[in-house]
């Protein structure tokens, strides 16, 4: 079952470390946030490859809005 990481606080993409098609283990960055000139890198849980990443370095995103897909 796909993995959907998701934010969990309204951020900014700050950078995105991963790319489409790589292989990820768990605990691997897949991108870091900024919010109030914090940066929080984001983690995969699980292993897997990266199936869809849905935001770019810019973007805003809120609470809730899924990030990235590993299958």
């Amino acid at each position: 079952m796909a993995e959907q990481v998701s934010a969990e606080m309204v951020a900014n993409v700050h950078s995105v470390t991963v790319s489409k098609g790589q292989r990820v283990e768990p605990g691997a960055m897949l991108l870091v946030l900024e919010s109030m000139k914090m940066e929080i890198p984001v983690l995969a849980e699980g292993g897997g490859v990266v199936a869809d990443i849905r935001v770019g370095a810019g973007d805003v995103v809120q609470e809730g809005d899924i990030l990235v897909v590993i299958d």
